[in-house]
């Protein structure tokens, strides 16, 4: 199938832009939403990105907010007990873990990079608890570099569509970076999340409803609506 990937985003850029209007902005995923309320720090969108893992978009927010207001910069959770930061996250998933290596982190960060987010790959794959998702995130959201998000929805859909053949997000990611040109990469995970959270779902997506369905094979859908 060819992939006609002008179609898709402006199919897709609508149709969030649509539901992003009738739900009063409400449209973005989390970790958006908070790089644009903190001027796309990266300290925040790196927090908020590790905060986000496993936990839905409201907890994530308000988790968020309630840390960074009392620790917007490493320093200022450096020196908080981890009982603390727990408490101030709760209910994110796993949220001792991510106490645990939000705290590390502020220590490597002050330690290593003067108190500073690093803005490569590299670097930011070798902080406590940081993968490849967080990373792209902190790419794009905070310093606006390349970056290619892939989480569990965009590798779904991917796959679903046909646009590619994978077996987890990692490996959607290197493929996408060879077929998918480069000024799509820093859109996909914002309309691809809403887009598999409200249409696309894993059971029975509402395939009649889709605005990409021309370009989407339909891999593994045995029931729709």
């Amino acid at each position: 199938m060819r992939i006609n990937w002008e179609k898709i985003f402006i199919a897709l850029e609508q149709w969030h832009t649509d539901i992003s209007a009738a739900s009063n902005g409400a449209g973005d995923p989390s970790v958006t939403t908070v790089a644009e309320n903190y001027s796309h720090d990266p300290w925040a969108v790196l927090v908020s990105t590790i905060l986000s893992l496993r936990t839905k978009d409201e907890v994530t927010l308000e988790a968020s907010k309630r840390i960074l207001e009392k620790a917007n910069c490493p320093e200022k959770l450096h020196v908080m007990k981890a009982e603390k930061i727990e408490k101030l996250i709760y209910p994110v998933g796993f949220y001792r873990n991510k106490a645990a290596s939000l705290k590390k982190i502020a220590a490597i960060l002050i330690e290593q990079y003067g108190g500073k987010v690093p803005a490569s790959m590299d670097e930011l794959l070798a902080l406590p608890g940081v993968g490849r998702k967080t990373a792209n995130l902190v790419l794009t959201e905070a310093f606006d570099l390349d970056g290619l998000c892939v989480d569990i929805h965009v590798h779904r859909i991917s796959n679903r569509c046909g646009w590619l053949e994978s077996k987890n997000p990692d490996e959607t990611e290197m493929i996408l970076r060879k077929i998918m040109p480069v000024k799509y990469r820093k859109q996909i995970n914002r309309l691809l999340v809403l887009y598999g959270q409200k249409l696309c779902r894993p059971v029975s997506p509402f395939c009649l409803r889709c605005v990409i369905k021309k370009q989407c094979a339909r891999n593994g859908v045995e029931k729709s609506r």
